[in-house]
C-alpha cells in the first residue's frame, strides 16, 4: 500500500522542519509526501525543497481547506492522511502500525489519539485527546475522532468529495461526518498517539472561534441530516475539560 501525506503550509519556517523530518523518517518505505504552501513570504520553501523527496505546489489559495483539496488532487497513494506544518509523528514506525491496521482490519479508515504540546518544550504534554469513546451519534455532541490522526483511502475523497471551501473551521468536521455518518464508511481505531501537535490553531483559540466552531458544526449537523443545538453541544466541554485535568494527574 502506498500511504500519501499531505502538508498545508504557510509561513511555517519555525515548525514545518519537524513536520518534515517526522515524515522522513518513518520506517514505512512507500510514502509519498505532498506540500501544498500558500506563496509563503518567509524561508518555508527553502526547508521544503531542501527535503528532495517532497512534491511541492506553492501558489495563492482560498484557505487552508483549498489547499487541503489541492492536496487530494495531487496524491497517487491508496491512504491518504494530513499531518499540519507544526505537528509531528511521535515515532518512526506510525506509518507503519497504520498500514498494518488497514491490511488486518480491511477497512476504509484508520483514526487514533493526539497529543497536544507545549510550542516552548515539545516533550511537555498538555493535554491528551482521546477518540476511544467516539461512535457516529456523538458527531451531534460535537465529538469526532480526532482529525490529525484520521487516515483514509483515498477512493472515498474520490467518491464522496472533498473538504468544502465555505467552511472557516469545521470543514473537517463536516467530511468526517459525510464519510463516516452519511456514506457509513468502515474504520478502525487504534488506541494510541498517532499524532504530536502544538497547542493553538485556528480551532482552539479564543471565544470568537469557539462560537465559529459550534456554530458550524450544527451547520454541518444539519446538512447532513443530524439534529444537534448549542446546548447539545456545550456538553463537549466537560469532556475537553477532562483531557487537561487528566494529564496533569497522569
Amino acid at each position: 500500500m502506498k500511504v500519501s501525506i499531505i502538508t498545508i503550509t504557510y509561513n511555517s519556517a519555525k515548525t514545518v522542519e519537524d513536520t518534515l523530518k517526522s515524515v522522513a523518517s518513518q520506517s514505512y518505505e512507500n510514502i509519498e509526501h505532498v506540500v501544498v504552501d500558500g506563496a509563503s513570504k518567509d524561508n518555508t520553501l527553502d526547508i521544503v525543497k531542501s527535503f528532495p523527496n517532497v512534491k511541492v505546489l506553492s501558489e495563492p489559495d482560498n484557505g487552508i481547506y483549498d489547499a487541503m483539496n489541492k492536496g487530494v488532487a495531487m496524491v497517487t497513494g491508496d491512504i491518504v492522511g494530513i499531518l499540519n506544518s507544526d505537528d509531528f509523528y511521535p515515532s518512526n514506525d506510525i506509518i507503519q502500525k497504520v498500514v498494518d491496521a488497514f491490511k488486518s482490519k480491511k477497512v476504509d479508515s484508520v483514526y487514533g489519539d493526539v497529543k497536544f504540546v507545549s510550542p516552548k518544550d515539545l516533550n511537555k504534554v498538555t493535554r491528551y485527546y482521546s477518540s476511544a469513546k467516539w461512535n457516529p451519534e456523538k458527531f451531534a455532541y460535537g465529538y469526532m475522532p480526532a482529525h490529525p490522526s484520521f487516515f483514509v483511502k483515498r477512493a472515498c475523497y474520490e467518491k464522496f468529495g472533498n473538504f468544502k471551501t465555505d467552511y472557516q473551521i469545521s470543514s473537517d468536521y463536516e467530511l468526517l461526518i459525510r464519510f463516516l455518518y452519511v456514506n457509513k464508511i468502515t474504520y478502525h481505531y487504534m488506541e494510541e498517539a498517532l499524532v504530536t501537535m502544538r497547542m493553538g490553531g485556528a480551532s482552539t483559540q479564543g471565544l470568537k472561534s469557539i462560537y465559529v466552531l459550534n456554530k458550524e458544526i450544527i451547520r454541518a449537523c444539519k446538512e447532513n441530516g443530524i439534529t444537534t443545538s448549542f446546548p447539545k453541544l456545550s456538553l463537549k466541554f466537560f469532556n475537553k475539560a477532562s483531557e487537561f485535568i487528566n494529564v496533569k494527574q497522569s
